[in-house]
């Protein structure tokens, strides 16, 4: 709305009223100066910046001075750099199956991830919610979650290999495992924890078991569940290094293994930073994303 209540400027002198007979006359109060905008908090700016460019600057410190003492085997900051730019420059060139650029392995990392987590949440997700829902899938379920969970993810993968004939589907199966866990138990702990008056108002109401879910459980739940998918993206993409370096084929893990053969350290550590690089990238995606349909009070 327009405010109806007009001021004069404050560069243009107001008459003072005439002075009564008698009277002194009231001088007119000075003008009051215009506020100026907030000068930017520049602590705070110092505050955000310097800490992370300092923590860059030990780690590169602490990296020359591991190239120096290793008489020449371990390369310096600057060879990995323009190494890198040599890499960088085609990263998606294409000489064969063994022979791609870091760009295809990373997508072929991505897509293993990408199945193996999407068939995850396929299966996870729903499990959560029976198992939350129900105490007898709880008490039936939950000894064997307990028992499979701390399973390290490679343990799975010679039975991917064996019951799929193939080290990609093995791969998605490794990546499978180590996702649905998370999913699995943050889901189930969503649900258990959404508050009874809200039951107790389902049952008044006599809701079916389907608008329980759909309104009620699953926003409140939503939360939860989005903190099990950020989790298990994470695991996935720390073990795909891990397979890919076990099955072979294209990928960032194999890349990795395969630099490794050939005793280029650079490459070693380009992909280092790749797969952060890459794993933070997902990261803030899920915050972000987890951020958007979390309430204040669960964020707090």
């Amino acid at each position: 709305m327009v405010s109806a209540v007009f001021h004069p400027p404050l560069d243009v002198p107001v008459a003072a009223p005439p002075a009564a007979a008698g009277l002194h006359a009231t001088p007119a109060p000075a003008p009051v100066a215009s506020r100026g905008r907030r000068p930017p908090d520049l602590r705070r700016f110092w505050m955000r910046v310097l800490p992370p460019l300092a923590g860059f600057g030990v780690l590169l410190l602490v990296w020359e001075l591991i190239a120096r003492g290793s008489a020449g085997s371990f390369p310096d900051p600057w060879e990995t750099w323009l190494q890198a730019l040599q890499v960088f420059s085609d990263p998606f060139y294409s000489k064969g199956p063994n022979d791609q650029g870091v760009g295809w392995n990373v997508l072929a990392s991505l897509q293993r991830v990408a199945l193996g987590f999407g068939l995850a949440a396929v299966v996870g997700i729903p499990a959560g919610f029976a198992i939350g829902r129900f105490e007898f899938m709880s008490r039936m379920f939950g000894p064997l979650i307990s028992l499979l969970r701390p399973v390290s993810p490679l343990a799975w993968l010679p039975i991917g290999l064996l019951v799929f004939k193939g080290a990609n589907p093995a791969a998605i199966w490794t990546i499978f495992i180590c996702s649905i866990w998370p999913m699995v138990i943050n889901t189930a702990v969503g649900v258990q924890r959404v508050p009874s008056d809200y039951m107790n108002v389902a049952r008044v109401l006599n809701l079916s078991e389907w608008k329980i879910i759909t309104k009620i459980l699953f926003p409140a739940v939503l939360p939860y569940m989005l903190t099990g998918v950020r989790l298990a993206v994470g695991t996935a993409w720390l073990v795909i290094v891990a397979a890919e370096m076990l099955t072979g084929g294209v990928g960032i893990g194999f890349w990795v293994w395969d630099e490794w053969n050939n005793l280029n350290v650079k490459n070693i550590i380009i992909a280092i930073f790749v797969i952060g690089i890459v794993g933070l990238i997902l990261e803030f995606a899920l915050v972000r994303i987890a951020t958007a349909f979390t309430f204040e009070e669960v964020k707090s």
